[in-house]
């Protein structure tokens, strides 16, 4: 039998953009005219979110110390690692982040639009991470604001 396909679980994509946690941005620098400029932008100034951006340059984006790895940031309480890197490369950020799972207290991986990594998310599940994949918050927030006037 083959591996279960991920799907992503709406009440957790609810969960994680309701909750006031730090996210960390992993592929975000200066460069606007990378999605993950303007996707942090609206996760900064529209949701209030605090962020962390994580880029090899390790720059300060959206008033935002940037780290060049997860390895970098200093111990504290992180919800999300957004992952805006192409799907071959996303396997080392998300095995990365299970290495700092403990110490950084990391809740989810979220694997931005377009990016998918199967078994990289089985090993997510694996290590107690919770998993979003090929989606972007701002596609789901829609949806998670009126489901909640619904109910």
């Amino acid at each position: 039998m083959g591996a279960l396909m991920h799907q992503n679980d709406p009440d957790l994509v609810r969960e994680l953009l309701m909750d006031p946690g730090i996210w960390v941005v992993v592929g975000l620098s200066n460069n606007q005219q990378r999605p993950a400029w303007g996707v942090s932008q609206w996760l900064t100034y529209e949701l209030g979110k605090p962020i962390i951006p994580v880029h090899p340059k390790a720059e300060t984006v959206h008033g935002a110390t940037g780290y060049a790895s997860l390895a970098d940031i200093p111990d504290q309480d992180l919800k999300v690692v957004d992952c805006f890197v192409n799907s071959s490369h996303v396997g080392a950020v998300v095995d990365e982040a299970i290495v700092h799972k403990d110490r950084l207290q990391i809740d989810a991986v979220w694997m931005q639009l377009g990016v998918v990594d199967q078994a990289a998310a089985q090993r997510a599940r694996a290590a107690g991470l919770d998993v979003v994949m090929d989606t972007c918050p701002k596609i789901e927030w829609p949806k998670v604001r009126s489901d909640g006037m619904q109910r």
